[in-house]
């Protein structure tokens, strides 16, 4: 049914934003980390997305075919960004400073995570707002035969 596949689809949004906004949570609190558990510098995670879908792609354009229908969004991965330099800082006095006296430090920028935080709370009410809709529409539906 059409309806409950709306909401399956609006959960799983919910589920892979909350998920998003958890591993945004943990870019901030380390955002001064200089050494995890292994001795190396944090470095800033993204989540990545994908549409939820696991059939041929004959299958899946015959289907295109038929209606536009979706099935979600799945979380494929979490990634560590490798592309994005440490922040270096000067501190001779610090523990975890190289010998030319820089300490390395998370590539997290806080501005950029908040952003995301944002973007990421916004996509999760939308989300909701959409799932209240098709409750909604069937709440009305149950309604028609009264």
């Amino acid at each position: 049914m059409a309806l409950y596949s709306g909401m399956n689809i609006s959960s799983s949004g919910m589920t892979a934003q909350r998920l998003r906004m958890d591993t945004i949570a943990q870019n901030i609190a380390n955002v001064n980390t200089t050494r995890d558990e292994d001795g190396n510098v944090y470095r800033r995670k993204t989540v990545v997305f994908q549409e939820k879908s696991s059939k041929a792609f004959g299958k899946v354009f015959a289907e295109r075919l038929d209606a536009a229908r979706g099935k979600g969004v799945k979380v494929v991965a979490i990634t560590e960004d490798e592309e994005t330099p440490l922040n270096m800082v000067y501190d001779p006095s610090h523990p975890d400073a190289d010998e030319d006296g820089y300490v390395s430090y998370p590539n997290v920028n806080t501005v950029t995570e908040m952003t995301n935080l944002i973007d990421a709370s916004r996509a999760y009410e939308a989300n909701v707002t959409a799932f209240n809709a098709s409750k909604s529409l069937a709440l009305k539906g149950l309604e028609v035969g009264k």
